[in-house]
């Protein structure tokens, strides 16, 4: 009976082993709250940190969770009781996947890096940095403060030592790793193999800057060029940027083309209800403003593949975060731009083996690699 007993306890922990593979246990940075480094309640911002190891213990893909913004008091205050504004609301464990995979067969080229997950808190894409604090609504505004925070802590831990490094994300967190990748790549060691990828952070509006205080977090690159405002966009950034930069984007955003095309707000009469969460849906005329927002994305992304060093991965799916999933990241049913996945597009960018700029059809019905529309994150 007693060996019975103990060859169903290792069962047992067999079985947790494998239902928790992949699943990362949170961090949480006490340290950063005496400097202000704070979630939007003030609670301790933080992040999910998966080691490298072999080959990759020198690697360090640091990846910045997307979210969205909050552009006023209210929806600020409305983000304080989710996950998105308090760490104290946040999973306690992440399943890391896609750029993040730690399978070979499904992330070949990073996925024995140290692998961070940075969770997204404060609202701004990392930006904010307002040092009084309302009594009336008590908001923390100091999402650039978090982030230098996650990176000055990970340096202590390994990233001084970095080799080869990657500052990425995913929407908002895309975003932010744009406005921050130059500045990562001066913290960096100058040996170091530096680059910045962004999935579906290209957005064409949003309104933070003011609120958050963000613009002397914004490159100085930009603003000293421009006004702030428009620094928190990247067709206005990435001219100025220095370090290689892979943009992974839908030309037909799903998230853009709801919340910026057609938000509900506007679309009272609920007539792009239908045509926003399929395209298929959309009338002639709804098609029409829909491919003007593909024209606009074209204009927008013109540094991008204008620029030997960048990469792009721009398809023609109703998307938005493509490179969180296996499936999407390298899977055999994700998205392919000339005949290339994204995995092997970033990998090979990434790595010298070659270059990759590629635009996919124009017609968001032309590439049957896409899938149903699809939001990672």
């Amino acid at each position: 009976m007693g060996r019975l007993k103990q060859c169903w306890s290792s069962l047992l922990l067999l079985a947790v082993v494998v239902i928790g593979a992949g699943a990362v246990p949170i961090t949480y940075l006490q340290s950063a709250v005496a400097k202000g480094a704070v979630c939007l309640d003030g609670s301790a911002p933080a992040y999910h940190f998966d080691k490298g190891f072999g080959s990759g213990v020198n690697n360090w893909i640091v990846h910045m969770e997307g979210g969205g913004w909050c552009t006023d008091v209210a929806s600020c205050s409305a983000r304080k009781g989710t996950m998105k504004g308090s760490s104290k609301f946040m999973n306690k464990d992440f399943g890391f996947s896609g750029i993040l995979g730690g399978k070979q067969s499904t992330n070949p080229d990073f996925y024995n890096w140290n692998r961070i997950k940075v969770r997204y808190c404060d609202g701004s894409s990392f930006t904010g940095n307002v040092e009084a604090v309302n009594p009336a609504n008590k908001l923390f505004f100091r999402g650039a403060r978090v982030w230098r925070a996650v990176v000055d802590d990970l340096m202590a831990k390994g990233m001084k030592n970095a080799q080869n490094a990657i500052l990425s994300g995913c929407s908002a967190g895309a975003l932010a790793a744009i406005l921050h990748c130059d500045t990562f790549r001066a913290i960096l060691p100058r040996t170091a193999t530096v680059k910045c990828v962004s999935d579906a952070g290209y957005f064409i509006h949003g309104k933070v800057v003011a609120l958050h205080g963000s613009a002397k977090s914004l490159p100085l690159s930009c603003t000293s060029r421009m006004k702030p405002e428009l620094c928190f966009f990247p067709q206005y950034v990435v001219p100025f940027m220095r370090t290689p930069l892979f943009v992974i984007n839908a030309a037909f955003d799903s998230w853009q083309i709801k919340n910026v095309l057609a938000p509900t707000a506007v679309d009272k009469s609920k007539a792009w209800k239908n045509c926003k969460l399929d395209l298929k849906k959309c009338t002639a005329a709804q098609l029409k403003t829909v491919q003007g927002f593909r024209d606009q994305m074209m204009r927008a992304l013109s540094p991008v593949h204008s620029t030997p060093s960048r990469g792009l991965f721009l398809d023609s799916c109703h998307a938005h975060c493509q490179g969180g999933s296996a499936a999407s990241w390298s899977g055999d049913k994700g998205p392919q731009v000339a005949n290339t996945k994204i995995a092997k597009a970033v990998g090979n960018w990434f790595y010298g083996r070659s270059a990759f700029q590629k635009i996919d059809c124009p017609s968001p019905t032309c590439n049957p690699t896409c899938p149903a529309i699809s939001t990672d994150e």
